[in-house]
């Protein structure tokens, strides 16, 4: 029988502001998170790596209540958020922003619309002051000036900065990136990453980032969580992680930055 990976230390380096607590997920016969545990401190980075198709993505949808786990649970601000009602979770995820794999932007929004879609439900400000929140963080993503655009008019990479500021727009205290830097080539994913990490020292928000890209990984965490067969078998510094001795962890880093290499040679 081959081994069971077994969990890492998974506790966070200062005050947790999220803690998953043995989570387990299943869809239908497949089970996807198998006793995931998992504290994120507040105002650290934490990014979970792992292979295409690992459930990285669902434990992200567990931390914003999208999804509720078949048993464990999920606590924010000491607030156990896998068992609340509708409504007040409603008013929890307030406090999150999110951005989506391919920005899911609205395609008949302009590009100001799609940032003030926040705004315009959460808010009463004013069309004045919600013009200037939407120009304040499009500035901030490097997007000044292009409120009237629609999506179909932007690039990739725009797209997603788009997505970034719609994030950023209430001011979240958390933050949540999943696979930020999918579908872009190295210099456009740079400047994600470039941007994730002044969007973290702007807002001062908690983040998490889910990725399979190791060089986005090492750019912007404060500390990289790999998970594996459903369960976190590794939690360290970049530093760390980059010279772990758990064969699993070193397979995954090393053709990881392989692919890369494979891609910028052509």
């Amino acid at each position: 029988m081959a081994d069971i990976p077994t969990q890492a230390d998974t506790t966070a380096s200062g005050e947790p502001v999220i803690e998953v607590n043995d989570v387990w997920k299943r869809f239908g016969s497949l089970e996807v998170l198998k006793g995931i545990s998992l504290a994120v401190g507040r105002g650290e980075t934490l990014v979970i790596i792992g292979a295409s198709g690992c459930g990285k993505s669902v434990l992200l949808k567990h931390i914003i209540g999208l999804l509720r786990p078949d048993s464990g649970s999920v606590v924010f601000d000491r607030q156990e958020i896998s068992t609340m009602p509708k409504m007040q979770l409603a008013q929890v995820r307030r406090r999150f922003g999110m951005v989506f794999q391919g920005a899911a932007l609205f395609d008949s929004f302009s590009v100001k619309e799609n940032v003030a879609f926040g705004l315009r439900r959460h808010t009463d400000y004013s069309e004045e002051k919600m013009s200037a929140v939407v120009a304040e963080k499009l500035r901030l993503v490097g997007l000044v000036g292009l409120e009237q655009k629609m999506p179909g008019e932007l690039s990739g990479g725009m797209k997603k900065r788009v997505g970034i500021a719609r994030a950023i727009a209430l001011e979240p205290e958390v933050l949540l990136y999943d696979e930020p830097t999918t579908g872009l080539d190295p210099i456009m994913a740079d400047v994600i990453n470039e941007l994730i990490l002044r969007v973290q020292k702007s807002q001062n928000a908690t983040s998490v980032v889910v990725t399979h890209d190791m060089q986005s990984a090492y750019k912007v965490a404060t500390r990289i969580a790999m998970l594996h067969d459903g369960r976190i078998i590794e939690v360290g510094s970049p530093e760390e992680i980059q010279n772990t001795h758990n064969p699993t962890v070193s397979q995954f880093i090393r053709g990881e930055a392989g692919d890369l290499i494979d891609t910028a040679l052509g």
